[in-house]
């Protein structure tokens, strides 16, 4: 894949660039993949990609070069219980073990340097209380340290730091992209509180408390973008790995409407395909 071949220029022969953000939200991530089949098909290029937790895992696999029709079969054959290790309750419920190998796997031990699309991963420094961006390095550590939801997964200890997910510092990393170099950036939020929701179990607890804080930090950083794509998923858990065909249909449909109003803009910005 090679990027360079769909960019889209200026009148004069100015290059843009185009940014992707693809936010946390648990199980409702996999609308990121119906959104990205709907730019493909639009072809409106995707020239790097920035992602927090299920946002990290979904953008790293299709930036190491996985096509949207195998993220639709992998998404459709996911199931939430082949991929957790339970481990006994210190700082997780779950030790991530199993899902490091999936990404392993599935991104071929490639590193964040050498995928097909520039890709940032955001994982949140628990100590120091500081956004880590990575750049560089393995994407299996840095999936996995994104995804880390603070009391389901232990931590992701890396270089001396402890490492959780990306989302708690900055659900949708907007800002992120921008400094990749993306001209125009296209975010993607897929966290919504489930309102009237059944809340039996400690794992709801966590997830409708971090779904509840995220959605106003993430207000300002989110702001940041020039076009927000937002599925609207309100009624389905983060935890709802059972739904992901009905999630990328939303995913499909929000971005579908959003079409006209990307080309808008890149018209007004006098840029050509």
């Amino acid at each position: 894949m090679d990027i360079l071949d769909h960019s889209i220029e200026q009148e004069g022969g100015t290059r843009m660039k185009i940014g992707l953000a693809l936010g946390s939200g648990g199980a409702r991530g996999f609308a990121h993949a119906g959104v990205i089949k709907v730019l493909e098909e639009g072809h409106i290029p995707i020239h790097m990609i920035a992602g927090s937790s299920i946002g990290a895992l979904v953008g790293a696999l299709y930036a190491s070069g996985i096509s949207t029709e195998r993220l639709y079969r992998l998404a459709s054959v996911f199931r939430r219980n082949d991929y957790i290790d339970w481990t006994v309750p210190k700082m997780g419920l779950i030790a991530g073990n199993d899902i490091k190998q999936f990404i392993s796997v599935m991104t071929k031990q490639q590193r964040i340097e050498d995928t097909h699309i520039p890709l940032a991963i955001v994982a949140t420094d628990l100590q120091k209380g500081e956004k880590v961006v990575f750049r560089s390095g393995s994407i299996a550590d840095a999936v996995r340290a994104s995804i880390s939801i603070p009391g389901i997964f232990v931590p992701e200890r890396w270089n001396g730091r402890l490492l959780v997910d990306g989302g708690v510092i900055d659900r949708v990393p907007a800002t992120v992209v921008r400094d990749m170099g993306a001209d125009v950036v296209i975010a993607v939020d897929v966290a919504s509180v489930k309102t009237n929701g059944a809340i039996t179990s400690m794992v709801d607890v966590i997830l409708q408390s971090l779904d509840i804080i995220q959605a106003e930090l993430a207000s300002h950083r989110i702001a940041q973008a020039d076009i927000v794509i937002r599925p609207p998923l309100e009624r389905y858990s983060s935890y709802a790995f059972t739904h992901a065909k009905e999630m990328i249909r939303i995913g499909e449909e929000a971005a579908r409407q959003q079409l006209p109003t990307i080309r808008q803009l890149l018209a007004k910005k006098g840029f050509k395909q």
